[in-house]
C-alpha cells in the first residue's frame, strides 16, 4: 500500500511540487568551482554532481530543469556536508561514522506505538485511499519510523553545524513575481519578500496559514509577506471568497477578513462571505456591492496568470525571494530558505 504525499492541492500530487516559471540565469558554475565549505574544507560541484546527476528526473515532478538540477544538487550538497560532520566527529571521539550514528541517532529514535499509528491514519484519511487500519498499519508504522529517523538525524547534524563553520555557495535560480500592489504585511524594504499565491477553499492552504503566522513571528520587520490569489477551478467558492477579500481589502480589512475565512474554511457561500464582512464592522452596503459587482474580478485574473506565468499549478505557492517553495511546507522549510536568504544580505 503506497502512502500518497499529501502536502499539495492542484491538479496532480507530487512528492516535489510543480513550479514550471522561467528562471532567471545565474553564471553556470564550473566543475572546479567551491559550492560550500565544511569547516574551511572545499566541495567542489564537480563532487556534488558525481551522485546529483545520477537521480532519476521523475524525482523531480513538473518542476523546470533549472530547478531539479538545483534540488538535485542541493541533495547531494547536503549529504556530502552530513557525511563530513560525521566523519568530523566520529575522528574526535575516536570512532566510526556508523558506530557514531547509531549511538547519536538510531539509538535515539522512539518507536511508533500502535496508538501513534492509529492517530496517524485517523489524521490522514485521504493518504490511505479508504484502505482499512490492519492493511496499512505496517506502511505507516514504517513512514512513523523514517519521519523520527529524519529527525533525529537532523538535529544531530544540526548541532554539528552549529560547533562547525558550515558555508554554502551553491545559488538557486529565482522566479521573477511582482508585487503588483496586492495586499502586504511588512516593510517595503525588509531583506526577505514572500509572495503566497493562495486559494480559501484549499485545505493544504488553510495547513500552511499557521506555518506563515509563525514565519512572520519568527522573523519580524525582516519579511514582507505578500499575497495573491490563486483560486483553484475545482474549488467553486475560491473564486468568490478571493473576489471578496479584494472587497474587504478595499475597505482596508484584507487581513482580518483573510483570517476569517481560514479559520471558517467551511462556511464560504455567497451570504456567509458577506456576514463575514460585517461581523468585521465593514460597511455592509458597499461591500455587498463591491462583491455582488465583482468589482476585483479582474485582480483576481490577473494574479491567477501571473502565477501560472510563475509555474504555479497548485496551492500554496511561495515565493521567498524569487526561490519557489511549493506545497504546505513545515516551518523548518521556511526556515531552511529564509535563513540563507539572510546570510547572503
Amino acid at each position: 500500500m503506497r502512502l500518497t504525499n499529501g502536502a499539495f492541492c492542484g491538479a496532480a500530487v507530487l512528492v516535489l511540487a510543480a513550479c514550471a516559471g522561467e528562471a532567471q540565469a545565474p553564471r553556470q558554475p564550473a566543475p572546479g568551482d567551491v559550492v560550500a565549505t565544511v569547516g574551511g574544507a572545499p566541495i567542489t560541484l564537480a563532487e556534488v554532481d558525481e551522485p546529483a546527476l545520477k537521480q532519476s528526473a521523475g524525482n523531480f515532478g513538473s518542476l523546470t530543469l533549472a530547478q531539479a538540477l538545483y534540488e538535485a544538487r542541493r541533495a547531494a550538497l547536503e549529504d556530502i556536508v552530513s557525511n563530513r560532520l560525521l566523519e568530523q566527529e566520529a575522528k574526535s571521539r575516536g570512532t566510526d561514522k556508523a558506530t557514531l550514528a547509531k549511538t547519536e541517532i538510531t539509538d535515539k529514535v522512539v518507536a511508533p506505538t500502535e496508538i501513534d499509528v492509529a492517530a496517524w491514519y485517523k489524521a490522514n484519511p485521504a493518504r490511505v485511499s479508504g484502505a482499512p487500519l490492519d492493511q496499512v498499519a505496517g506502511p505507516i508504522r514504517s513512514l512513523l519510523t523514517q519521519e523520527r529517523t529524519q529527525a533525529a538525524q537532523t538535529r544531530f547534524i544540526d548541532s554539528l553545524k552549529a560547533r562547525t563553520a558550515v558555508k554554502i555557495m551553491l545559488d538557486p535560480p529565482r522566479i521573477e513575481v511582482a508585487e503588483a500592489g496586492r495586499p502586504a504585511i511588512g516593510p517595503a524594504g525588509a531583506p526577505i519578500e514572500v509572495i503566497e499565491f493562495s486559494d480559501f477553499q484549499c485545505p493544504f492552504c488553510l495547513r500552511s496559514y499557521p506555518t506563515v503566522k509563525q514565519v512572520m513571528t519568527t522573523y519580524g520587520n525582516k519579511i514582507r509577506f505578500v499575497y495573491r490569489h490563486f483560486p483553484l477551478p475545482n474549488h467553486p467558492n475560491a473564486r468568490p471568497a478571493a473576489e471578496a477579500a479584494a472587497c474587504a481589502a478595499d475597505q482596508g480589512k484584507f487581513w482580518e477578513y483573510h483570517d476569517r475565512l481560514f479559520e471558517n474554511q467551511s462556511k464560504l457561500a455567497d451570504a456567509d462571505l458577506k456576514q463575514h464582512a460585517a461581523a468585521l464592522g465593514l460597511d455592509a452596503a458597499k461591500f455587498n456591492a463591491c462583491f455582488d459587482q465583482k468589482a476585483f474580478s479582474k485582480d483576481v485574473t490577473d494574479d491567477v496568470q501571473a502565477g501560472q506565468e510563475a509555474g504555479v499549478s497548485g496551492t500554496p505557492a511561495f515565493f521567498i525571494n524569487g526561490r519557489p517553495l511549493s506545497g504546505a511546507q513545515p516551518f523548518e522549510a521556511f526556515k531552511r530558505v529564509i535563513d540563507e536568504e539572510l546570510a547572503r544580505k
